[in-house]
C-alpha cells in the first residue's frame, strides 16, 4: 500500500511539469477574452462614475442615456462573462483529460512496477497517519515528468462554425 498526494501535482515549481505547461497554454488562449472583459468593466466603473459625479448637475436625458449605456454594458459584461466561463471549462477539459488519462496510466505502471497493490490518495481521503516511506508522490512526480516532457503540443481547439 502507498499514498500519493495529487494536490501536489498541481505545483508550478515541484509538481508535474505539463500540468503548468497546459495551464499556462490555456491562460494564453484566454487572454483576449480576459482582455475583454477587464475593458468592459472598466468602461462600467467610468460610467457609474460619470453618473455619480453629475446627477446634481447634469441635464435629466444626459443622466438617462448614460444609465441606459450602464445597463447595456452590465448586460454585455454578464453574457460575455458566461460565455466566456462555459468556454473556458469546455477548453480546460478538452486539454486536461488527455493528461489525466496519462496520469492514470503512468500511476498503474508506477505502482506495478513497485509491487504496489493500493494506492490512497491522501489528498481526497483525510488521514490521522500516514509513515514517509508509504508517500511516493515526490518520486511519481519525478517519474512521471522525466517521460513526459513539459513541451509537449496542445491541440489547438477546433474552430467553430459561424452563424449567418
Amino acid at each position: 500500500m502507498a499514498v500519493i498526494y495529487s494536490e501536489a501535482f498541481l505545483d508550478a515549481k515541484t509538481g508535474i511539469a505539463k500540468f503548468t505547461s497546459l495551464m499556462n497554454t490555456l491562460n494564453r488562449e484566454f487572454q483576449p477574452r480576459q482582455a475583454e472583459i477587464t475593458n468592459l468593466q472598466t468602461r462600467i466603473n467610468t460610467l457609474t462614475k460619470e453618473i455619480n459625479d453629475t446627477q446634481a448637475v447634469a441635464d435629466p436625458n444626459t443622466i438617462r442615456q448614460k444609465r441606459e449605456q450602464l445597463d447595456q454594458v452590465n448586460i454585455e459584461l454578464k453574457r460575455k462573462g458566461e460565455d466566456a466561463q462555459a468556454a473556458y471549462e469546455k477548453r480546460r477539459q478538452e486539454i486536461f483529460l488527455p493528461l489525466q488519462r496519462d496520469i492514470g496510466t503512468a500511476l498503474e505502471a508506477f505502482a506495478k512496477a513497485r509491487g504496489i497493490t493500493v494506492i490512497v490518495d491522501g489528498s481526497n481521503v483525510p488521514f490521522a497517519y500516514a509513515a514517509e516511506n508509504i508517500d511516493i508522490t515526490r518520486a511519481f512526480i519525478n517519474d512521471f515528468n522525466s517521460k513526459n516532457p513539459a513541451t509537449a503540443a496542445v491541440t489547438t481547439p477546433a474552430a467553430t462554425p459561424t452563424q449567418p
